[in-house]
């Protein structure tokens, strides 16, 4: 099992028809891996660096980082883990060599007994989540953009105007990680618990969207 420590929640809001202040939440796993998911902007290193500090991991003892999607506000520093393997999307690479995984194929990647990457594609065609076991036994779902905020399951224009690729698969994978974890880490918000409320909603969402 793992300790899973939020270093920054990520927040978005529009400013104007022309301009959306954004950026996401960074999550620290500390186990048998040390993973860090989302690393923010370019501007955020410091604050990287601090939070892996107060947790007194350096970006040396990374051994993955998982980007949820390729989008800039959530691979702006996975420069600085050069000992870790990256996953961004459905793309795994350590310096130059890269590693055939079907992800397409729905098939998830195994880091360990408590952590593992499944595809959850719909905001972008080639999204995935990280599922870790905590230490108090509870699975967390580290979920990128599959889940801009806790706001978005009862309003799904949160999500649907943010941007996605595939809203149907986004509902299937929705109601999908729901079902599977205890705690979802959104892309732009604070970590959220998993009520049966949650799943029911989320299944009636998908449901009038495959009946339509």
């Amino acid at each position: 099992m793992c300790d899973i420590v939020v270093l920054h929640d990520g927040y978005s809001a529009l400013k104007s028809t022309e301009e959306m202040s954004a950026n996401c939440t960074c999550t620290l796993i500390k186990g048998r891996n040390n993973i860090i998911i989302d690393t923010m902007t370019p501007w955020d290193t410091d604050k990287i660096v601090s939070g892996l500090k107060q947790n007194n991991v350096t970006a040396d003892d990374i051994n993955y980082v998982v980007s949820t999607h390729g989008h800039s506000d959530h691979i702006g520093n996975n420069n600085i883990f050069l000992k870790a393997k990256h996953i961004v999307g459905f793309s795994i690479s350590f310096k130059d060599s890269y590693y055939i995984h079907p992800f397409q194929e729905g098939k998830e990647f195994i880091i360990d007994d408590y952590v593992k990457v499944i595809p959850t594609p719909g905001h972008t065609l080639s999204d995935v989540t990280v599922l870790a076991i905590s230490s108090e036994k509870e699975t967390f779902a580290i979920a990128g953009d599959l889940f801009e905020k806790f706001e978005d399951i009862a309003d799904p224009s949160l999500w649907l105007d943010a941007g996605s690729e595939d809203p149907t698969q986004q509902r299937r994978n929705r109601l999908k990680v729901a079902q599977l974890a205890d705690w979802i880490v959104p892309g732009h918000g604070p970590k959220f618990e998993v009520t049966d409320e949650i799943r029911e909603t989320l299944k009636t969402q998908y449901n009038n969207e495959i009946t339509k």
